[in-house]
């Protein structure tokens, strides 16, 4: 990894913690977050996986428009740090821990590299 690439990391990184931090607080089921990124192609490479539970509990989230929100979130704390992405509703998805366990036995590993 270039250093270039190692302080977009950093950056990402980042602004996904501050996210992570609020969504603990506020949205009911979520866990955690997490990027997958290809420096060669980014930004259009960068996917941003949010993760919940359970998948009422993502059902829920998304009936409350909670999705929008980390969307937005996401957007204005990745432009904070300088990194501008256009397209937010390509390049964010979500998923739950019942789903990994599910489909994946839990190797989230293998289950990031299907997003």
């Amino acid at each position: 990894m270039k250093k270039s690439d190692k302080k977009t990391d950093n950056a990402i990184r980042e602004a996904l913690t501050r996210v992570c931090e609020q969504a603990l607080e506020h949205v009911v089921d979520f866990q955690w977050i997490t990027h997958t990124v290809n420096y060669n192609s980014f930004p259009g490479s960068l996917s941003v996986v949010c993760v919940f539970e359970t998948d009422e509990g993502l059902a829920l989230a998304i009936s409350r428009g909670d999705d929008d929100m980390l969307r937005g979130l996401i957007q204005d704390q990745l432009s904070a740090s300088g990194i501008q992405i256009s397209d937010i509703r390509q390049r964010v998805r979500f998923d739950t821990e019942e789903a990994c366990l599910r489909n994946n036995s839990g190797r989230w590993g293998e289950r990031l590299r299907q997003h």
